[in-house]
């Protein structure tokens, strides 16, 4: 019954802080975590950024300032991380700062409300339980256990010791053939079409792609012109449970995301009626919150014809839960692994699954 989850809340524990608590990073996600340190009477003490982003401007009234600016003020502080970070120097670069100073990530929703705090974890405890016992391998339930710990604490020397890199799963796990079908919901610029020509050295029989953002959309299709992508479909369309027009906020460049205060109007497809009767062997999901629905709109693909998966677990706080769950529900035969790639903080920490035929 979860008995690894050992570490206290984050919010708790800064109530208690004596230290300065000092913000790194501007933008959307520090206005989250200021909204939630509000919330818990968490004092702030000041905010800096990577010294190429700071020009003498202020964010939220503090003045932005450099690292070496708030060494020089305070002997030691706390640093909460305010933004995501996956590239190897940026990485290297937090985790250095972290032997000099304690650094804390807290995990904030990128979709939806609350947070993932003590007392969400007792409201759905019960969940949690279920979808880990899912899991397929001990390496899954490893990445389950830190993965929740650092959810809750913000350690992020708990995602470290879990990472692993992406080519390990296609080797592993989704074991890539020659003749894949694969079907890509949420392509953003193409990316993860490149990733998976990489996987199976361009041998495939066919790629599809949706992409909702129109700015997006282009630069998708430059990149599928200068690569030269062949038996390729492009669809400048978004992903849901059924066939429909929805609102869509488009400001968010990669995280561009369904709404319903959303700016522009986009047609949404479910994937059974995209695929109705063609084969599909592959499905990647990183539709920034809507994979619920995209599982609703894909309940006949899952049961007729099975297709290896890979799928978001970190948009929503249920997502951890919810997904699996739901997944198992539609279609049982599945086995399910969970993965964490290197990424602060939570993030790329995603679901892979593959049926067992019959």
């Amino acid at each position: 019954m979860l008995d690894f989850v050992k570490q206290e809340s984050i919010w708790r524990r800064l109530q208690r802080e004596t230290r300065p608590i000092i913000l790194y990073g501007m933008g959307d996600g520090a206005l989250k975590i200021m909204a939630a340190c509000r919330k818990y009477g968490i004092k702030i003490s000041g905010v800096f950024a990577s010294d190429e982003y700071v020009r003498g401007h202020s964010f939220e009234g503090y003045p932005v300032k450099k690292l070496s600016e708030v060494e020089a003020e305070h002997d030691d502080f706390l640093v909460l991380l305010c933004f995501a970070a996956f590239t190897p120097e940026l990485l290297q670069k937090i985790f250095d700062l972290h032997r000099r100073h304690e650094v804390l990530a807290p995990d904030v929703p990128v979709f939806g409300d609350g947070l993932f705090d003590e007392d969400y974890f007792f409201s759905h405890r019960k969940e949690l339980d279920e979808s880990y016992s899912l899991l397929a391998d001990e390496t899954s339930k490893r990445v389950f256990e830190n993965v929740l710990n650092f959810k809750l604490s913000g350690k992020i020397e708990l995602l470290r010791e879990i990472e692993t890199p992406k080519s390990e799963v296609y080797e592993r796990i989704l074991c890539l053939g020659a003749q894949e079908h694969y079907l890509d919901l949420g392509g953003y610029d193409g990316d993860t079409v490149q990733e998976f020509l990489r996987e199976t050295n361009g041998q495939y029989s066919s790629v599809t792609v949706l992409e909702p953002d129109v700015k997006n959309f282009r630069k998708l299709q430059k990149n599928a012109e200068r690569c030269g992508w062949d038996r390729t479909v492009l669809l400048n369309e978004g992903i849901w449970e059924k066939d429909t027009n929805l609102c869509f906020d488009n400001r968010a460049g990669r995280n561009s995301f369904l709404s319903e205060t959303g700016r522009v109007k986009v047609p949404v497809r479910s994937v059974d009626s995209l695929l109705k009767d063609k084969p599909c062997t592959f499905i990647k999901m990183d539709v920034e919150g809507a994979e619920r629905q995209a599982f609703l709109g894909a309940q006949k693909t899952l049961q007729a014809q099975k297709p290896k998966l890979a799928f978001s677990g970190y948009h929503r706080n249920e997502d951890l839960f919810d997904l699996p769950l739901l997944l198992k529900k539609i279609e049982p035969a599945y086995r399910i692994y969970l993965r964490h790639h290197p990424y602060l903080p939570a993030w790329e920490t995603n679901f892979y699954a593959v049926a067992d035929f019959i």
